[in-house]
């Protein structure tokens, strides 16, 4: 029923508007009590053998909403209803900025990818952090923040824009990430080369540090997939030294050629990042490679190109605690979290694993052992 009403309407219209328009109806569905109740039910079951334990959190299971659908943390709730066991908000930035201009989101159907170039467009850690403090949860559920640069700080003094937000923010935030790998924003994935990734992140570590009392704010960093083997490895090394909670692995890809895209040529070259399907492969493959290097002293989190539960199970095999997704939820919409947790729940029950723990990294282990 979806998959007709995306063809008939969504489809139709311009994918920012009705991006915004899909929001709005979630949102309201999260504020009226008896529907969200009911909606929660038939899209969120849970499964109990799926329930998973990362960063030092308990969650419903291991698969979470990606950065970039809800920028502003206006709809964490209504995104919980849908099935989401984690929700990454943002990218925040240190002040607020309207991002690029418009039209800067292109929906690729025949590919099912996006291209957007948004450019973080938010309303500034202040005002995140506001909400956030004012927030009465419906449902319980992890939330992670996700900051960026803002787009007008120059890059010598990225660093204390950094700063700023997880002063803000980090209070607020179950984990906290630091998104360097964005294409959308001039200058911003200079940032993750190690000389410049080491003073950001030991900064925003001691800045989390000094504002929560009582617990330790788990710190990532999400990389981009287009980073060359050896630099995959040098940041790998750099977030074990610095005892870095995890990495998110990967963001959107400025790669065109050599994915097979269908798309319209035109379309397909328009500037900014290109995530959903087409991202499948180079996501996994440096998901395999940090976990070949890491094993299990980092947590890892795959995103890229996931579009049902095996794509999900296969990252779990390659090395990730926890799995993410966003450009399939437009093409799949609400149910598409109910199949997820079926699928994976079904996988692992028909697996030799007897917890989704013993399943992270399996096929790396074996790999190395033939």
């Amino acid at each position: 029923m979806y998959k007709l009403f995306f063809q008939l309407v969504f489809k139709r219209m311009d994918p920012e508007q009705a991006h915004y328009l899909a929001f709005r109806w979630i949102r309201l569905a999260a504020r009226i009590p008896v529907l969200r109740t009911f909606v929660a039910a038939a899209l969120a079951p849970r499964h109990k053998e799926l329930r998973t334990e990362a960063l030092g959190l308990r969650m419903h299971g291991p698969f979470g909403l990606a950065a970039g659908f809800d920028k502003n943390a206006v709809a964490v709730d209504g995104m919980t209803m849908l099935g989401f066991d984690h929700i990454e908000i943002g990218t925040v930035t240190g002040e607020p900025q309207p991002g690029n201009p418009k039209k800067r989101l292109f929906r690729l159907v025949q590919d099912r990818a996006l291209i957007n170039r948004m450019g973080f467009n938010n309303e500034g850690s202040a005002a995140v952090a506001e909400r956030l403090a004012a927030r009465k949860a419906v449902f319980r559920t992890t939330v992670g923040v996700n900051i960026g640069k803002t787009k007008v700080v120059p890059e010598e003094e990225a660093t204390a824009d950094y700063v700023k937000s997880a002063e803000r923010l980090a209070r607020y935030a179950d984990y906290l990430v630091v998104n360097v790998s964005s294409p959308n924003t001039p200058g911003l994935r200079n940032l993750q080369a190690t000389e410049s990734l080491r003073p950001l992140l030991t900064a925003v570590r001691e800045a989390a540090d000094r504002s929560v009392d009582g617990r330790r704010v788990p710190l990532l960093v999400k990389i981009a997939p287009d980073l060359a083997d050896e630099d995959i490895d040098a940041v790998a090394d750099l977030a074990v030294e610095l005892g870095l909670d995890g990495i998110i692995a990967t963001n959107t890809t400025i790669a065109r050629e050599g994915l097979g895209l269908q798309s319209d040529p035109a379309l397909v070259q328009e500037t900014g990042g290109l995530s959903g399907a087409p991202l499948k492969e180079r996501s996994l493959e440096v998901l395999r490679r940090l976990y070949a290097r890491v094993g299990d002293d980092i947590t890892l989190v795959g995103v890229g190109g996931i579009e049902n539960a095996e794509d999900a199970w296969q990252r779990i095999l390659a090395g990730a605690t926890l799995v993410q997704g966003y450009s399939a939820f437009i093409y799949e919409g609400p149910f598409w979290m109910r199949a997820m947790h079926k699928g994976l729940a079904a996988r692992l029950n028909n697996s030799p694993y007897a917890t989704l723990a013993e399943a992270v990294g399996a096929d790396v282990r074996k790999k190395a052992a033939a």
